[in-house]
């Protein structure tokens, strides 16, 4: 049976994700899967976005994938706890689902020299303070600073990133994160749309300030995962194939997705609603 690791997001951002697991893990089948005909999710309230973040997990469970990383930080922050203990034990319960904030908490204070991160990410992500509740787990002595940047998604998808306009909301916002502490000397892209903007980001940055995208992290932990749990590693298929799915439009997805990815995909058509 062919069984794909999955990877989900409300729309591209996940590219740049699937991008760096593809590069550590390229033996693996992989079905990645864009919510686009509903993004952007950073908005949404929670309620709207489990709904969401269930459905898609759900058709991808049907399309036999045994593990799927949600590679959505608003989804992963809103919808993933609730996935994992309320609904998988009922659809799934051999099945897996795993996040992006987790594997980055586990690591980003190690990045760290003076104890204050912060945190660059949507309006909903923020909100939901996941990163300050996961990140105290695992290192209680730094301090989490986060600053909401609700343009800088629209910016991307827009294919704006490189205007004046661009720059002017992204000096802004990293201006309003480091008057909140300027001892802050790591700065964590939180949202996977992020990373189109990081020339401009590093460009704002006070100087010897680390910044940290997820794509790397999330393929590393995700290769330490699949090595301590053997009964989900056996069952991912590995002929290192790779299939697209939006819920929009196809022709879109694939002009905006080489952004993301860096080279053409083709991508197919779904209703996630088949799977309800």
């Amino acid at each position: 049976m062919h069984t794909p690791i999955g990877v989900f997001d409300s729309g591209y951002g996940g590219l740049t994700v699937l991008k760096e697991i593809e590069k550590k893990l390229p033996q693996y089948d992989y079905l990645y899967l864009g919510d686009n005909a509903r993004t952007p999710y950073g908005t949404r309230s929670y309620e709207t976005v489990y709904r969401y973040t269930l459905q898609c997990v759900t058709w991808m469970f049907h399309r036999g994938c045994p593990l799927i990383i949600i590679a959505c930080n608003t989804a992963s922050a809103k919808a993933l706890r609730t996935i994992q203990q309320k609904d998988l034990p009922q659809l799934a319960p051999e099945k897996r689902v795993l996040g992006v904030i987790r594997p980055t908490a586990e690591v980003i204070g190690s990045f760290s020299t003076s104890g204050k991160v912060g945190i660059l990410a949507t309006k909903g992500t923020v909100e939901s303070q996941s990163y300050v509740i996961e990140i105290s787990r695992f290192f209680p002595d730094i301090t989490v600073y986060q600053e909401a940047c609700p343009l800088w998604v629209p910016l991307v998808e827009n294919n704006e990133q490189e205007s004046p306009g661009a720059d002017y909301f992204i000096e802004k916002h990293i201006n309003n994160l480091f008057r909140k502490d300027k001892s802050i000397d790591v700065a964590l892209m939180g949202c996977t749309h992020y990373p189109l903007l990081k020339h401009k980001i590093e460009k704002f940055l006070p100087p010897g300030v680390k910044l940290i995208s997820q794509g790397e992290i999330v393929a590393d932990r995700l290769d330490d995962y699949l090595k301590r749990h053997p009964e989900i590693e056996e069952r991912c298929s590995k002929q290192g194939t790779l299939r697209f799915f939006t819920t929009d439009s196809t022709d879109d997805f694939d002009n905006h997705a080489a952004l993301f990815y860096g080279r053409s995909i083709k991508s197919e058509h779904c209703n996630i609603c088949d799977a309800n």
